[in-house]
């Protein structure tokens, strides 16, 4: 339902409400209560069309939503870093950060920015190296995730280590490394669905990290285990979409990339450094502003009782968290609408 749609069933409640004293004689207050929780029952699912984008921009890119403040078109997002371009000679076509080869998957107006990143690879057969591969990430505004993503490494002869930078506010930031090792002998001594050191480990990420490198090599060029592990290989990868298997040993020299997380944010002053300066708060209506856990900049999320994207003008529509099965209530008791209760206590 459109928005003209939406103030039409409004106006319908407002003028009910002028005519209260009318109903209550006619019908009493079942009667004008009724009529009132049907208009509202249709508006509140009229504001279950949540827009995501600007008005009249795109709010697609090939099976990717892109919401604000990301926008495909000038004019659709909030700032350069906030650009997501969208290339049409895919099929379907694919999102990519700004003017960059990071290719994007979704985008949650949480803060979170799912991509695809590079395996770092070291392979070897009988004769020496066969192929080497060092990926890196640089990201001028956004933060790798730490609370998303951790850092693996694969083979059984393989050492990885991830060298990065922290950001910090006004300051280039900090070098950071992180690494692991790996090793076995035999297949047979390497679990299925446990990374812990054999053919398989992993570590967490700082906050903070906005640049790295991975590089991962072999002490012995696999020598010894080539027929089930001829390859080193390191990577950052959401840690909820990995599950270890040892079949990885061999069939991740077919995999290009694997799902990453980054945190985005807005700015990169705090919600209370914004407040204090009078900035350009880009927390629209019935929204707060929160800071988030990684990084600097703020973050918007709707209020109580509302849903939507809390970055457009009215894009936080009022939502009944009774009958909405996502809304956790913690009742005790007999749940109440918030507009619902409003309106019976006019009484």
């Amino acid at each position: 339902m459109r928005t003209q749609e939406m103030l039409f069933l409004f106006s319908l409640v407002a003028a009910l409400l002028a005519i209260r004293p009318f109903l209550m004689r006619v019908g009493g207050m079942a009667l004008q209560l009724t009529i009132i929780g049907v208009l509202l029952v249709a508006a509140a699912t009229a504001a279950s069309e949540f827009p995501i984008a600007k008005p009249g921009c795109s709010d697609r890119c090939g099976n990717v939503s892109i919401p604000y403040p990301f926008g495909t078109e000038p004019g659709c997002y909030y700032d350069a870093e906030f650009l997501i371009t969208c290339n049409d000679s895919f099929n379907p076509p694919k999102a990519f950060l700004t003017a960059s080869t990071i290719n994007v998957t979704e985008i949650t107006p949480e803060g979170k920015l799912h991509i695809e990143q590079y395996i770092a690879k070291d392979c070897y057969n009988a004769s020496g190296r066969t192929r080497s591969f060092i990926p890196y990430l640089t990201l001028s505004k956004f933060i790798i995730s730490d609370a998303d993503n951790i850092f693996v490494s694969i083979g059984c002869d393989t050492v990885a280590s991830l060298s990065g930078n922290l950001k910090e506010a006004g300051s280039a930031g900090n070098e950071y490394t992180v690494g692991c090792m790996s090793s076995c002998n035999s297949l047979k001594y390497v679990p299925n669905d446990t990374c812990s050191g054999i053919g398989c480990c992993r570590t967490s990420l700082a906050k903070g990290v906005n640049y790295f490198d991975i590089t991962v090599f072999s002490q012995k060029n696999h020598s010894g285990i080539l027929d089930f592990s001829p390859c080193s290989y390191a990577f950052i990868i959401e840690e909820k979409k990995f599950n270890f298997s040892k079949s990885y040993l061999r069939d991740l020299q077919n995999v290009t990339k694997l799902p990453m997380v980054v945190d985005w944010s807005i700015g990169e002053n705090s919600c209370a450094e914004v407040k204090k300066s009078g900035m350009y708060n880009a927390c629209q209506g019935n929204s707060t502003c929160y800071d988030p856990d990684n990084g600097n900049g703020y973050l918007c999320r709707c209020m109580d009782g509302y849903r939507g994207n809390p970055y457009l003008p009215n894009g936080c529509l009022d939502i009944d968290e009774c009958t909405d099965a996502t809304v956790n209530h913690n009742c005790t008791h007999r749940c109440t609408n918030s507009c619902f209760k409003s309106l019976s206590e006019l009484e």
